[in-house]
């Protein structure tokens, strides 16, 4: 599974977002370091910020330091928390047949395994 895609990135982005603002970096290291799985890169990360702003979603800001690159900072609207919203229901949804495939899996696996231990 070494292919980065990242389906869900907007939604954990957002999950971010309704904790303050943030620029892209610091999205991108708090995907890397709070998630068990991070399945985005920088690329990704930036391409759903860029699609989350045309969709309303977050409202940016520059700050332009003395020294330095300047930095763009992104936060969350009312469009982008109903968008949260809608992402977390599809995911509970999800859950729920992810849940249901585990056990079936397990069922299936525990069926077979007397006939992996013959071979």
């Amino acid at each position: 599974m070494a292919k980065k895609h990242g389906r869900f990135t907007p939604a954990f982005l957002l999950l971010f977002l309704a904790d303050g603002p943030a620029y892209g970096a610091m999205l991108l290291t708090r995907m890397q370091t709070e998630l068990p799985y991070c399945f985005s890169d920088s690329a990704i990360v930036y391409r759903s910020l860029q699609e989350m702003e045309k969709n309303g979603w977050v409202e940016i800001s520059w700050e332009t330091p003395e020294t330095g690159q300047p930095r763009k900072w992104y936060a969350i609207t009312a469009k982008g928390l109903q968008a949260l919203e809608d992402y977390a229901e599809d995911i509970r949804r999800r859950r729920e047949n992810f849940g249901y495939f585990l056990s079936r899996h397990k069922r299936v696996v525990s069926r077979h395994e007397p006939l992996r231990l013959m071979q």
